[in-house]
């Protein structure tokens, strides 16, 4: 259900939204969506258990970090209201880490903590140097963000297995079509 090609958690959060331009398909809908994308994001070891008050606070960061992100993309100063949504949630704890005998790391904390992670993700790609690395995909129903970390900043489109294959297979039908 949920991709992470973005490069960036960040990114990868916004692009829980589909489609922004036409359908708008927003694939956290529910305080068990947040839940589960939290934890396929590797965020948090156990389910935080989300609630309505942190999904809407959730959907709030997102859509500041998509804000955030785009107008890096066009080249346009932050707006304030976005960054402050960010750096308000980047000040609280992140998760806890802890390193077991196996070698293996346990992520400990609640969805607070997770968000907070998020939110310092967006802050370290925006105010470095991936700011300039920001691209949007390049298909025309697809809104998502990602960084282009190809050796020729020449990458096109968010994943090449979906969105490149849709416009790859476009392009040939739109050539061979009488």
């Amino acid at each position: 259900m949920f991709t992470f090609v973005s490069g960036n958690l960040a990114l990868d959060f916004a692009g829980t939204v589909k489609a922004r331009a036409t359908t708008f398909d927003d694939l956290l809908t529910t305080a068990a969506d947040l839940d589960e994308w939290l934890l396929a994001a590797d965020l948090l070891d156990t389910t935080p258990h989300c609630d309505a008050a942190t999904l809407d606070l959730a959907v709030r960061l997102r859509e500041a970090a998509y804000r955030l992100a785009s107008a890096a993309v066009h080249g346009e100063p932050f707006a304030d209201v976005n960054r402050e949504i960010v750096n308000e949630l980047a000040s609280r704890d992140l998760p806890r880490l802890t390193l077991r005998s196996d070698a293996t790391i346990t992520r400990h904390g609640g969805p607070d903590a997770a968000l907070a992670a998020i939110a310092r993700s967006a802050i370290e790609m925006l105010g470095g140097p991936e700011r300039g690395l920001i691209k949007e995909c390049g298909r025309d129903e697809c809104t998502r963000l990602y960084l282009d970390t190809s050796r020729g900043k020449s990458r096109r489109w968010c994943d090449m297995t979906i969105c490149g294959n849709r416009a790859k297979s476009a392009a040939f039908r739109a050539r061979h079509t009488d």
